[in-house]
């Protein structure tokens, strides 16, 4: 009675029911009684109960034919049955279970008598020589998967293995039409100048010479000196016509303001591997040199951007006009992809303003921890034809993303142009899961034209392909 008889007629019984035809049950149930006593010895502490029983019997019923039962008797029952007892019990009974494991597994499998040892051997070799081959085939394929999709995945666990920068001061940015500029610098929370600061628009160009245009044109009233350097190659080191020098009647419009210079850049060579960045920080160092040349002076307006990083004319207006603005500021810009169709979100931030002084140097990183909201517009890759998206793949600092030829081919590139997908094939770069799934797949469309550069509007038709409805390119 204590240790359950009841119990073990039932188990008895219910391999009865499952056994095959022709097995001698009387004498089984006597000799897997006296086993499980046998066992149930070393648990003194341990009452039998048909649940345990149940499951330790399906447990190595279903291993069985896995060749794992005599494993799972070994390691497994001697924690399950005496689980509460001291390790002296349990080490006794794995001790009981190796003397008599064939036997044991013998009477609890009625219909599954062991195998002869040798036949169990070959077994054992076969499942061995399955699991050989399968890992043969598929640790090469996930290795090539893993190469193929590094960035990927290297992107989608960013937010466990990088942390996002400190966030920005967001300084709330009033405008609106017919607000007079001492009321708008009161918001502020700045003071009205007696007249306006000089103000020198620096960039580094490559070939966006549209967004040159746009940029120009929205800035133009506003600007002292457009002062732009331009090199011979590109980050990389592939040589390169000078856009610019070869298209500069398209900006007579603003030739009395222009400060030109030219890089001359170093090509380069198999031998020679140089840094992309290292060469982008030569021309920064550059333009230093050129905004001096300029006749840029302390407390005068500078503006550090990319060609493609526009900011409105009323946010410039309203720092020229301002007193006891910050000395360096970043810009916050509605960042698009591709044209003003593909708007994704408020991220870009490396646009900045200063009033500058003699330590004051170009750069494009982070230089403060303050923002001007909503500042203007960077619109990325946002070229007239594919040949230009081909060149700005090759060319600039994170060319190695480029990692398959077929990356450049103008049918790849028209296609995720107008489905707003990634050129590069990668995720978004994203420090919190929420965002990076929020953000994954293609950027959704924007019916809007609102808010965008004077001049895109008043010249729609030249500008059709940064308006909405506007994703097919030309070749060239």
């Amino acid at each position: 009675e204590a240790f359950g008889w009841k119990d073990l007629l039932e188990i008895a019984s219910y391999e009865a029911n499952v056994a095959i035809e022709g097995v001698d049950w009387r004498g089984l149930k006597m000799d897997l009684t006296s086993s499980l006593i046998g066992i149930a010895k070393f648990c003194p502490d341990f009452h039998i109960g048909s649940s345990k029983l149940k499951l330790w019997y399906l447990c190595i019923c279903y291993v069985k034919d896995f060749g794992l039962g005599y494993y799972v008797v070994y390691f497994f029952l001697p924690f399950a049955l005496c689980g509460r007892s001291k390790n002296r019990d349990r080490r006794d009974l794995r001790d009981y279970i190796t003397l008599n494991h064939e036997k044991l597994l013998g009477k609890l499998m009625p219909w599954s008598r062991m195998a002869p040892r040798h036949s169990r051997l070959i077994s054992r070799r076969s499942h061995g020589k399955v699991i050989f081959i399968v890992l043969l085939i598929l640790v090469p394929i996930l290795l090539f998967g893993i190469y193929l999709h590094f960035h990927k995945i290297s992107y989608f666990f960013r937010p466990l293995w990088d942390k996002p920068p400190p966030p920005f001061e967001h300084l709330p940015h009033y405008y609106a039409e017919n607000v007079s500029m001492d009321n708008l610098c009161r918001l502020h929370g700045w003071t009205l100048r007696p007249e306006p600061r000089r103000v020198f628009d620096g960039i580094i160009f490559s070939n966006e010479l549209d967004l040159l245009e746009v940029r120009w044109r929205e800035l133009y009233p506003y600007v002292t000196k457009f002062v732009i350097l331009e090199a011979n190659t590109t980050f990389t080191g592939l040589p390169k016509p000078l856009y610019f020098s070869d298209h500069r009647e398209r900006f007579a419009f603003a030739e009395d303001k222009i400060v030109h210079g030219v890089f001359p850049g170093r090509i380069a060579s198999p031998e020679l591997h140089e840094d992309p960045f290292k060469l982008e920080g030569q021309q920064r160092i550059a333009m230093n040199r050129l905004l001096h040349a300029a006749g840029i002076f302390e407390d005068d307006l500078l503006i550090m951007s990319d060609t493609d990083e526009i900011p409105s004319h009323h946010t410039i207006k309203l720092l020229q006009w301002c007193d006891g603005m910050p000395p360096v500021m970043h810009l916050e810009l509605r960042h698009y992809m591709y044209s003003f169709e593909f708007p994704v979100d408020y991220s870009s931030w490396r646009a900045s303003v200063h009033i500058y002084n003699r330590w004051t140097k170009y750069r494009h990183s982070r230089q403060t921890d303050v923002i001007l909201s909503d500042a203007g517009w960077h619109c990325s890759f946002c070229f007239r034809n594919l040949q230009d998206f081909v060149f700005k793949m090759t060319g600039y600092s994170h060319a190695d993303r480029v990692r398959r030829t077929n990356f450049l081919k103008y049918s790849r590139i028209q296609k995720l142009i107008c489905e707003g997908a990634d050129l590069y094939d990668m995720l978004p770069e994203e420090y919190s899961f929420q965002e990076l799934i929020k953000k994954m797949g293609s950027i959704p469309r924007s019916a809007s034209a609102v808010h965008l550069p004077t001049h895109v509007i008043e010249n729609a038709d030249k500008f059709r392909f940064l308006l909405p409805g506007g994703c097919q390119r030309s070749p060239r």
